[in-house]
């Protein structure tokens, strides 16, 4: 791929592939790489799609010359917690890429995935007063079980769903996820416990870095590449985020004392907000009280207090919350383009 090849165009690249990174490349010679986590990185900087990606490239990528055997192209990964190894020859031309999923990352299905579906569904009524949120219909199935469907289908096989409202409906239908091919177990909250407390009734600890999901999510979210970037930068916790912004329907005034310095006509602010998908240590159950009803912001804002790092994953896929009535009839309209 070439230097001037905007970030855009680099995404494009990047999801069509299978080497989970772009080359970057000049008469043939590596000139640098472009992995999801360099793409995400220049979005929480608000560099826009349209630079080249020679801006924000790493122009120092890790490399293993020619002949280098996989053992210790596996151990020169996780020295440097990379995924992707260029080999090059003396010339610089890459010859071929080594990936650690091939040589021994550990299978997915060893990480658990939290989803939580207790909540009432307020937002909805009267939709939800006989039907829990999780198990209205967008598109062609509950929307409990696509956001199932997205972690079944990344290769995750071991699910917890938390329950209160309508518990055994969701039950019902779900049972024991063998008709996903997965294996489903309910964790009952017999009051309620936040976003974050009905991890304490998690029947063990587990033993690698597990997923929490709210169930009225529908996103795609590559779960793969957050699991990479959560090892990356050895994190504690990692937040997926998401850019929303808000336009300010009024002139603001910027002014100094009393000097007026300028006006501001319909000004628009951009935030990144808390997209509900979460990657988490499983030692952040220490943090956690039995049967305490504690949201997962403050969660993981006692973890960061104690110095545990946190770090956030922006989002560049779909994602929607379907907690309201309007958001509701725009998934429906969206659901078939984004899942079908």
């Amino acid at each position: 791929m070439a230097e001037e090849t905007s970030i855009l165009d680099t995404i494009r690249v990047i999801g069509e592939g299978s080497l989970q990174m772009a080359l970057v490349c000049r008469d043939g010679r590596l000139l640098g790489t472009a992995t999801d986590g360099d793409i995400r990185r220049a979005i929480l900087a608000s560099v826009p799609l349209s630079t080249p990606i020679a801006e924000v490239m790493n122009r120092s990528p890790i490399t293993a010359p020619v002949g280098t055997t996989d053992p210790a192209a596996l151990k020169l990964m996780r020295r440097h917690s990379i995924h992707q190894l260029p080999i090059i020859d003396a010339a610089g031309v890459v010859l071929d890429v080594k990936l650690i999923d091939d040589l021994a990352l550990a299978q997915r299905s060893d990480h658990w995935v939290v989803l939580m579906a207790g909540g009432l569904g307020s937002r909805l009524k009267p939709l939800t007063d006989d039907i829990p949120k999780p198990l209205i219909r967008v598109g062609d199935k509950p929307i409990l079980e696509t956001v199932l469907g997205g972690f079944v289908k990344a290769g995750f096989g071991k699910f917890f769903i938390s329950v209160n409202y309508k518990a055994d409906m969701i039950r019902d239908y779900f049972g024991d996820g063998s008709a996903w091919g997965v294996d489903i177990s309910y964790l009952q909250e017999n009051e309620r416990l936040g976003t974050a407390g009905a991890l304490s009734l998690l029947p063990e600890r587990p033993t690698q870095p597990f997923f929490v999901m709210n169930g009225d999510l529908l996103t795609t979210v590559n779960f793969e590449q957050m699991l990479k970037y959560h090892r990356e930068h050895q994190a504690f916790s990692t937040v997926c985020v998401r850019e929303h912004s808000v336009t300010v329907p009024f002139g603001v005034i910027d002014f100094d004392d009393h000097r007026l310095l300028g006006i501001r006509e319909k000004p628009t602010q951009k935030f990144f907000v808390n997209a509900g998908v979460y990657l988490l240590d499983p030692a952040v159950l220490d943090h956690l009280g039995a049967n305490e009803a504690v949201d997962m912001p403050t969660l993981i804002e006692r973890t960061i207090a104690k110095g545990k790092p946190s770090v956030v994953f922006p989002l560049r896929e779909y994602w929607i919350d379907v907690g309201r009535l309007d958001d509701l009839q725009r998934a429906s309209d969206e659901f078939q383009r984004i899942f079908g």
